[in-house]
């Protein structure tokens, strides 16, 4: 029996195990191993580590978590999760079963990428998806954005910040309004509607993309917004509901609308940045303490 578990061992899950430990409570985090920035060869925008590979943060993250004695961390996918008649919650495991008062969820979105050949190969090193994230590394570069309606509108007028050589592919028909397309005329921004079949690459860095009709369109860095879903069924399973943009429902202090649960990172929030979701952890790893404390 473990005073919390944790389901989901990135950032905002070893940043809240990291406050319980500390706090000195038996924690056991469990974690597939498949971040969401898994596919990125640096990390930006987070201080003290600005231009780090994720790969070397999450291992430095998890040896110095795992260096608190009551913090226990378990590489293995979390199959299911119930509540008990006695309160507690139980989560399966192929590892076999465990037992907790308390549950954190920290299973992050799974980003649904088009069937296009070389977009996954370009996902995360010249496909991006954040200009805080990496668009000062590609500034004032030719730049593509992949979206369609009057969203375009909006990242239109934010990627102008860091480069005017911008081109909208809208992968099929236009559907955004008369205004998004005025925003284009006064820019001079090129509206591409022909859908794309392929992207070019060399090693995930992206060339040119090549367009239904065999056109061939050069092009280094390309802003894609693809869909993203629970990348946990657990949520799910527990009961938890959820914002209409498909995020874990909140109500206060990362707490679910499940009595029990909290949540924090990605799977709750519509900003995917590292910091956030270190310091949603954290806030979230000293509330549990606290409320571990004084139902005690």
């Amino acid at each position: 029996m473990f005073d919390v578990l944790i389901i989901g061992g990135s950032y905002a899950g070893l940043s809240a195990a990291l406050a319980l430990g500390r706090a000195r409570r038996q924690v056991l985090v469990i974690d597939a191993g498949r971040p969401r920035n898994r596919f990125t060869p640096h990390a930006h925008n987070l201080l003290l580590h600005d231009g780090d590979a994720p790969a070397d943060l999450a291992a430095r993250a998890r040896q110095q978590v795992a260096a608190y004695p009551t913090v226990r961390l378990l590489t293995t996918k979390a199959t299911a999760a119930t509540r008990l008649p006695t309160g507690e919650f139980e989560v399966s495991t192929s590892h076999g079963t465990y037992q907790a008062g308390r549950l954190l969820l920290a299973t992050g979105m799974r980003d649904e990428l088009p069937p296009v050949p070389g977009f996954a190969e370009c996902w995360g090193k010249s496909v991006i998806h954040c200009p805080f994230c990496h668009g000062y590394e590609v500034a004032d570069l030719p730049t593509g954005i992949w979206n369609n309606g009057d969203e375009v509108g909006l990242q239109v007028r934010m990627l102008l910040n860091w480069t005017r050589e911008l081109t909208v592919f809208t992968n099929g028909p236009a559907t955004f309004g008369p205004e998004v397309r005025q925003l284009l005329q006064a820019h001079a921004i090129p509206l591409e509607e022909t859908p794309v079949a392929a992207l070019l690459h060399t090693g995930g860095q992206l060339a040119a993309l090549r367009l239904a009709d065999g056109r061939e369109l050069p092009l280094p860095v390309l802003y894609a917004r693809p869909p993203a879903q629970q990348a946990s069924m657990l949520p799910q399973q527990l009961g938890c509901e959820l914002t209409s943009q498909g995020f874990i429902q909140l109500t206060e202090n990362q707490l679910t609308t499940v009595p029990g649960v909290w949540a924090a990172g990605d799977c709750c929030s519509p900003m995917p940045q590292l910091a956030l979701a270190i310091a949603a952890g954290n806030l979230v790893g000293g509330t549990l303490s606290r409320e571990l404390i004084f139902s005690s």
